[in-house]
């Protein structure tokens, strides 16, 4: 479980780093060049990412969450979603700070349960 709060706290700081991004760029420009550089700078996220889905739903089969396994596919996507939204700046500021809390709302869950809080 331990592996699992440290994953879920990087991914929770780096929804963070994100959302300063979000707010703080301009709309860049759809080039190859970019697309290389967006590329080499998530996919380090987007593998955290896989690992943290694996081992939260791996600790609702084992009943240590009373999370359901639809939430943590869901905040998967929504924080792939928010990956790629805080580089080409092309959805509402709302919508983007309602996915952005709802990922924070499951992080903070998973860390609470892991650390035996309910």
């Amino acid at each position: 479980m331990t592996n699992l709060i440290t994953i879920t706290k990087a991914l929770s700081n780096y929804l963070d780093t994100l959302k300063r991004m979000f707010e703080q760029s301009e709309k860049p420009k759809a080039d190859k060049e970019f697309f290389q550089f967006v590329k080499k700078e998530t996919v380090p996220y987007f593998d955290l990412l896989e690992k943290w889905e694996f081992q939260a739903l791996q600790a609702i089969r084992e009943r240590k969450s009373t999370l359901h396994s639809q939430q943590i596919t869901s905040t998967k996507e929504n924080m792939e979603t928010l990956i790629l939204h805080s580089y080409y700046i092309d959805v509402r500021k709302r919508n983007y700070m309602e996915i952005n809390k709802s990922c924070h709302y499951i992080f903070n869950q998973v860390i609470k349960e892991s650390q035996g809080e309910k």
